[in-house]
This record gives C-alpha cells, sequence and structure tokens, in this order.
C-alpha cells in the first residue's frame, strides 16, 4: 500500500488562503513564519527537507497525542513559491529554532496575494490589505465616470478576491464611493447586486482528498 504523504502544495490562490485561513488560523495555528524558496531550488524538495525537519505529521492521533501532552503540533503550506509553516499553542523545537522570526497572527497578519489574513475576537479574518485595497479603490474610483452602468458591473463582477465577510465589507466601501460620485454627475446608480457575495470552497491540494485535519 501506498504510504499517505503530507499534502502541503496549494495549485491555487484561492485554495492556499482558504486552507491557510480556515483549516489552520481557524483552528489555532497562530505562530507562524513564512519564507520564499530560491528560483534555483525545487519547491517539492524544501517541502520535504522542513517537513522531516520538524516531524510535520498528518497523523490525527499523533497530533492529538501532542497535544495532550502539551506539545504544539505543526502545519506547512506552500503556494508556488511561497511557504507558512505554522504551530499552535505548546511547546516544539520549530518555536525555539525560529524564535527571531516567528510571528503571532493574532498580533500580525499574514499578507500574501492581496490578501491578510488575522485572528481577530476570536474569528479568523480574510481582507483585502491595506495597499492592494487602495489601489483597488483608485481603479473603481477611476472608472466611475468613464464607464457605463454595465461595464462597471462587470468590473465588480472580476474583481479577483474571494468575498469573505471583510473583503465585502471593502468592496460594498467602494461601490458606496463609485455611487457617490456617480449620483453628483447625474449617472446611472451601481447596484448592490454587483458585489459577488458567495465564497466558493474549493479544493486547496492537487489530490482529491480531504483537508489536512486540524487538531
Amino acid at each position: 500500500m501506498k504510504k499517505k504523504q503530507y499534502e502541503c502544495e496549494a495549485t491555487t490562490l484561492e485554495g492556499f488562503i482558504q486552507q491557510l485561513a480556515v483549516s489552520y488560523v481557524g483552528r489555532g495555528y497562530w505562530w507562524y513564519v513564512t519564507g520564499q524558496i530560491p528560483d534555483d531550488k525545487v519547491p517539492a524538495d524544501v517541502d520535504q527537507k522542513l517537513i522531516e525537519r520538524y516531524d510535520i505529521t498528518w497523523k490525527k492521533w499523533e497530533r492529538a497525542r501532542r497535544k495532550e501532552l502539551g506539545f504544539a503540533n505543526l502545519q506547512y503550506i506552500r503556494f508556488r513559491n511561497f511557504f507558512v509553516i505554522l504551530a499552535s499553542e505548546g511547546e516544539h523545537v520549530f518555536k525555539q529554532r525560529e524564535a527571531s522570526r516567528l510571528q503571532d497572527v493574532r498580533r500580525k497578519g499574514i499578507q500574501f496575494g492581496g490578501y491578510l489574513i488575522s485572528f481577530r475576537n476570536g474569528h479568523v479574518q480574510v481582507r483585502i490589505d491595506d495597499e492592494t485595497y487602495r489601489q483597488l479603490k483608485a481603479h473603481y474610483v477611476g472608472l466611475a465616470l468613464r464607464r457605463t452602468k454595465e461595464t462597471l458591473i462587470s468590473e465588480f463582477y472580476a474583481a479577483p478576491f474571494e468575498p469573505y465577510s471583510p473583503v465585502k465589507r471593502q468592496m460594498f466601501n467602494i461601490l458606496r464611493e463609485v455611487n457617490r460620485l456617480r449620483k453628483t454627475a447625474g449617472f446611472k446608480q451601481i447596484p448592490s447586486s454587483a458585489i459577488w457575495l458567495k465564497r466558493r470552497i474549493v479544493q486547496p491540494f492537487e489530490a482529491k482528498t480531504n483537508h489536512n485535519e486540524a487538531a
């Protein structure tokens, strides 16, 4: 029987963000480091090296046992050359070795691909990062008086961000500003239905198996 491998390579940005936010940060993996694999390295080789170095396991019973003993568990995920190693509460050699650059997602969010993942008030939050949001708002505001109602609706539909709750609030803020400008100019308003509300649930990894369980 072929030995099950730890799944870590997300095949899409949407899957990477979903797995990182919902399955890891949302389940108590709050301490993290990020890294960028150099172009001259084989990402799969780096994956294996890190997984073995920190004994990252997919087995639920092993993680449950470590948790009972007060030890931290780890998760590892990569999209293209960018990776994140996350740890839950408890002791682990990873936290000791990476102490100088270890971050807490409750204090500093994970930023990648235009998204910012954080943990606030007992909940994981996914929003558009500040710089990307400013650029996106400037884009739509710049089109507010230069495009037809129909074209702007299509532009909003094409926004390249999954509609997590904070993202939806950001997009509605942009829509309100666009409509304010259009109202002043006597142009037709863009309906709220132009904002995509339903987030797609995607398979993060290429293999058609269940997500890594997080204990």
